[in-house]
């Protein structure tokens, strides 16, 4: 720490990340913006100020956004009930998540689903991921998968 001037850039950077990979680590848990700011030893407003300079969105968004790529790759990958899912991922009610994962994929959890059906055997999954990753800016329309291609040429 500098003297009379509180923590180094680099200082304030690394308590950043600590509290981001709380988010990473602890994304289905109840999280707040007070006890990440507590993590970062930084106040809720400048933790959040700061959050959003350094990584582009907001603590809350970044930990939606995560919620929501474990969502779709559970909707995408397993036969998990949907409701189950949203417990699963930190949601308390399933109206709440499904409001929120249409508002992130403007589709509903169920018809997402059965859109990724047959994406298992199509595209790598780094392919299917990149291109059903929740956008950070609102009002960004959400992209379609390509369609998977077939082995028979």
């Amino acid at each position: 720490m500098r003297e009379g001037r509180g923590p180094s850039p680099e200082d304030e950077n690394r308590r950043l990340l600590r509290a981001r990979d709380a988010i990473d680590r602890d994304w289905a848990r109840p999280l707040d913006v007070p006890a990440l700011a507590a993590l970062a030893y930084l106040s809720p407003a400048h933790f959040s100020r700061r959050f959003r300079q350094l990584f582009g969105e907001t603590p809350h968004r970044y930990l939606q956004r995560r919620r929501m790529e474990r969502a779709s790759a559970w909707l995408r990958d397993s036969d998990v009930p949907i409701t189950r899912i949203a417990f699963l991922v930190g949601y308390e009610s399933l109206g709440t998540f499904s409001r929120t994962f249409t508002s992130v994929f403007g589709t509903s959890p169920s018809s997402y689903r059965m859109a990724m059906r047959g994406t298992r055997s199509g595209p790598p999954s780094c392919v299917v991921a990149r291109w059903t990753r929740p956008r950070s800016r609102p009002g960004t329309p959400p992209r379609t998968p390509p369609p998977p291609e077939s082995s028979f040429g």
